[in-house]
């Protein structure tokens, strides 16, 4: 589909647009230039069913910090892979041999399967702690490791991506990347394994217990460290780094409920100098992108401001962001939403029935008028992360709760 007179096009014709592709499966925009917006299901989400470390299907752009060399040379730093690409693993990376990994993870055993998504396969192994060796089950230290799927939407730039990117970044409230694979055709990446999988399955998936509200609120805190971090330039402080691809499957958790941003694929350096964005293909998740990106394809760090206001109200509600099996007029959590963010009467119609009350009155309006904020569609008027982080830091522990425990 091939969209004309983009300066026209609003939110009537995103919907028609998300009307016509169901909200779900694939989205894309051709806008000139070819810039594009894909969306699909995550693979730890209950659309199929999985738990585990968190990836998706959604196609990506590498990050473009590839160092460019002529130089062919064995020594990983600075390798030119077949696609003319320069794999610069940071140093703290293990380099591992894929027999070590296919023993790690019980020859990619289908009970070691922790998801599916357009990367390929993510399965659960054991290595040695301080090193690559394999371990027997239970012992050592437990990873996630992902495989490429040579015929998948994502492929070999994205996989250089996360290497490249993520691997510079140490930070409590980003995933880490502890080493990666490459021998001949084959391309994995091992991460440190988050048991309790993705935000998204806790708050989405059928069955599942309800988490706690303290649960939830820490959760949004981690979350916002993560991106404050991104956004003030990483450990360097050199520039902003857009993480553009927040959302509820690439939120990880760990056993005490710590929060962890994961999946770089999209990341991308935000603007230097007296620039105010960064011009890039439209790329990311339907119902998460900032509308004036998806518009302009315009990037800043407010884009990521937007996406977090999403993630919070579906940590409010307990609701996907898009939905078309809830009545009409409810599909888009945003719209039907942001009539009762800020306003603390009419807050309750939002928040997750299944807490049954057992939310702060004094949280849950600060964090909807936060997430009301977010959302404003002029990306200069939201707060900027390190104001999030301070506001959701005040409401972390309260005891107000709108109706006593039993």
């Amino acid at each position: 589909m091939r969209a004309k007179g983009t300066d026209r096009m609003g939110f009537d014709a995103l919907r028609d647009i998300e009307r016509r592709t169901n909200g779900l499966g694939v989205l894309c925009f051709c806008w000139p230039g070819s810039a594009k917006i894909q969306n699909s299901a995550a693979i730890d989400g209950s659309d199929c069913g999985k738990a585990g470390h968190g990836t998706e299907t959604t196609t990506k752009a590498p990050c473009e910090q590839v160092i460019q060399s002529t130089d062919k040379t064995n020594d990983l730093h600075g390798l030119l892979t077949s696609d003319e690409q320069v794999l610069m693993p940071s140093p703290q990376l293990r380099q591992f041999r894929y027999d070590d990994l296919k023993t790690a993870t019980r020859n990619f055993r289908p009970d070691s399967l922790l998801g599916e998504g357009g990367f390929g396969y993510v399965f659960k192994g054991w290595i040695d702690e301080h090193g690559t060796a394999p371990m027997k089950p239970g012992t050592g230290l437990t990873v996630a490791v992902k495989t490429l799927n040579k015929s998948g939407l994502q492929g070999h730039k994205e996989w250089l991506a996360e290497i490249n990117f993520l691997g510079q970044f140490h930070h409590p409230n980003l995933v880490k990347l502890i080493g990666f694979c490459i021998e001949e055709e084959q391309r994995l990446l091992v991460y440190e394994f988050m048991e309790r999988g993705s935000l998204e399955n806790h708050l989405f998936r059928k069955g599942s217990v309800a988490l706690p509200w303290n649960a939830r609120m820490k959760i949004a805190l981690a979350a916002a460290k993560g991106l404050d971090f991104l956004h003030s330039g990483g450990p360097n402080g050199s520039k902003p780094v857009i993480y553009r691809d927040l959302k509820a499957s690439n939120i990880l958790l760990g056993q005490d409920y710590t929060a962890k941003l994961s999946d770089f694929g999209l990341a991308k350096d935000g603007p230097e100098g007296d620039k105010s964005h960064v011009s890039t293909r439209v790329m990311g998740t339907y119902g998460y992108a900032a509308p004036e990106y998806v518009l302009t394809g315009h990037l800043t760090t407010m884009s990521d401001v937007y996406s977090f206001g999403v993630v919070l109200l579906e940590i409010l509600s307990g609701k996907r962001a898009m939905d078309k099996t809830r009545p009409v007029g409810q599909h888009n959590l945003v719209e039907w939403c942001r009539p009762y963010l800020s306003d603390g009467n009419k807050l309750f119609k939002v928040m997750d029935t299944r807490l049954d009350g057992q939310y702060s009155i004094k949280g849950s309006q600060t964090a909807g008028k936060l997430a009301h904020r977010c959302l404003n569609r002029d990306p200069k008027r939201r707060p900027k992360m390190a104001e999030i982080v301070d506001i959701l830091e005040q409401i972390q522990n309260l005891k107000d709760m709108a109706k006593p425990s039993t």
